[in-house]
């Protein structure tokens, strides 16, 4: 074939792969889709790439400069765009779970031009940084313009229980970082994820939520023998409560305690040369493990201004008799069980099979783990990226959940939240990141597995909490 040959054979084959071309190009990776990408694990001192003879303990799994959507089509695409109804960069990632093939991520609408507020990414990563896809569908996610309360409006976090069920959170608010507008009422949705139907959708009573509430955690309180028995706990972050509801009666009622305000000292942050001040009271909770449906669970939280931890008996939350008629009666029963020192305030946090509570710290670009069978203390509590040198790989760890999977993994997003929120990202470097480490192995050897000598002096949980 002469050399002519091959430019009008080159020439034909580019004119007939300009479709194709098109519908990937809004892609938010030059990786083509079908191109393996190598995904170098990370040692716990935040370097990326091989260290031979140390441990690897997190994986990147994916990581963007910005996000992207998966239109149906590429013209699509081009619309949303030049309505405004997609701007790439007020597009930020916030919450993370992960489920059998299927990673979730919540993109609540901090900002206008966010075209969905919770979809999904396939898994094993096929790229880098692929575009996110709404789930269940395009059309489960309502306009905030012209907002249909019954679709999703801003998905803040999810919780996978053992049922095979996601719940989610919808704050039901748009441009909270802007001019806070709740469109909606505050909701809680649950979707079978063996066939992605809805099964719980639940509005929150307008008693239950006050002037500027924002509802942006929840975790679930089930037993898998025991699936219509199902308690969610939603926390309201800037009005300081918690929102009960009961699958059984398809009801909810508020809970409200001192220790789930912020504390003044731990409400000063300075992250990324910015300082500011966030007075963001109850946010992280994770649950004990109960072998059955009648054992009972203790719930620990945190604000997220403050260095402490607490806890409580989930018998009191489920108990609707009283609140808020008693409310002051069983006030001293949600206790603090111990202090992450300074600087050690967290967003989120979760416990694994075998007791082992990880916790993000988002002031000091970090992930923390404790067995909770041991005191609360310096001496029982570690931390996995604490380096010789500041480490880059976590830039404020957001989100943190525990998978339900047979081997258990810890599932981590960082997202530069304050660069977003008070400055400007640089969208030439990686802004955004899911990372992935073995529950198992990231302890190992640390004061938190559930292996090493148990502390004899004292329980931590007082005995009042298994009565």
């Amino acid at each position: 074939m002469t050399c002519c040959s091959f430019v009008v054979l080159a020439i034909i084959v580019a004119l007939a792969c300009i479709d194709c071309a098109c519908v990937h190009a809004y892609k938010a990776t030059h990786y083509s889709p079908t191109q393996q990408v190598q995904y170098l694990p990370v040692s716990p001192y935040g370097y990326v790439g091989p260290q031979p003879g140390k441990s690897q303990l997190f994986q990147i799994v994916n990581e963007w400069k910005y996000l992207d959507f998966e239109y149906p089509t590429y013209g699509q695409r081009q619309k949303s765009i030049a309505n405004r109804e997609f701007i790439a960069e007020n597009n930020l990632p916030l919450g993370v779970d992960f489920y059998k093939d299927r990673i979730f991520i919540t993109t609540p609408r901090w900002k206008d031009g966010v075209p969905a507020s919770f979809g999904y990414l396939p898994y094993p990563p096929k790229e880098q940084s692929p575009p996110i896809r709404p789930y269940p569908n395009w059309e489960s996610h309502g306009d905030p313009y012209n907002p249909d309360c019954t679709k999703l409006i801003s998905v803040y976090r999810t919780q996978i229980d053992d049922c095979n069920r996601l719940w989610l959170i919808d704050s039901g608010i748009v441009n909270a970082t802007v001019s806070l507008s709740q469109v909606c009422p505050p909701k809680i949705v649950a979707y079978d994820l063996r066939t992605d139907q809805a099964v719980v959708h639940y509005q929150f009573p307008a008693d239950q939520v006050k002037q500027d509430s924002l509802h942006s955690n929840i975790v679930v309180d089930v037993h898998k023998d025991r699936c219509d028995d199902a308690h969610a706990y939603v926390t309201d972050v800037w009005r300081f409560g918690i929102v009960v509801y009961s699958l059984r009666k398809n009801r909810s009622w508020r809970v409200t305690n001192y220790n789930f305000s912020p504390d003044p000292v731990a409400s000063d942050f300075n992250v990324f040369g910015l300082n500011f001040q966030w007075l963001d009271g109850v946010f992280g909770m994770s649950l004990s493990k109960a072998k059955t449906p009648e054992e009972e669970r203790v719930v620990y939280f945190h604000p997220m201004a403050s260095f402490k931890e607490f806890v409580v008996s989930n018998s009191l939350l489920k108990d609707e008799s009283l609140w808020p008629a008693k409310a002051q009666d069983f006030a001293k029963y949600f206790i603090a069980v111990g202090e992450r020192g300074v600087n050690g305030q967290s967003s989120t946090s979760a416990i694994d099979r075998n007791g082992v509570m990880f916790f993000t710290q988002v002031h000091r670009d970090d992930v923390g783990c404790w067995d909770t069978k041991k005191p609360y203390d310096a001496a029982n509590l570690h931390r996995f990226l604490e380096a010789e040198g500041n480490s880059t790989l976590i830039q404020f760890p957001n989100d943190l959940k525990v998978d339900n999977e047979p081997t258990q993994s810890v599932w981590v997003i960082s997202n530069r939240l304050p660069v977003y929120l008070y400055s400007q990202l640089n969208y030439e470097e990686i802004n955004f990141r899911i990372l992935k480490a073995n529950a198992n192995d990231l302890v190992q050897g640390t004061v938190c597995d559930p292996r090493s000598y148990v502390h004899p002096q004292q329980h931590l949980v007082p005995e009042y909490l298994y009565h």
